[in-house]
């Protein structure tokens, strides 16, 4: 098990039991943890520096047709004024 406060249930002996028993390198392609944390190393942030461009998209792709925050109040009902 590599140093630090957790241990992947993968990892035997130093080497990935998911991943065609390669060493284990916790965040490489593969890698329960691949995309999914930053890592000191930038190599391996690259799939998540893509899923955070694309959900940052999809914020701006929405925000354009959004109504504004003003109109989604409506104004109360004027009273009916009966003849």
């Amino acid at each position: 098990m590599s140093a630090g406060g957790w241990g992947c249930p993968h990892e035997i002996d130093g080497v990935c039991g998911k991943l065609a028993h390669r060493p284990c390198d916790p965040g490489m392609k593969g890698c329960e943890l691949y995309g999914r944390f930053v890592f000191f190393d930038p190599g391996k942030n690259a799939r998540l520096e893509q899923k955070q461009q694309r959900a940052a998209k999809k914020t701006d792709a929405a925000t354009p047709g959004a109504a504004p925050a003003e109109s989604s109040a409506a104004a109360p009902p004027s009273p009916k004024k009966t003849p």
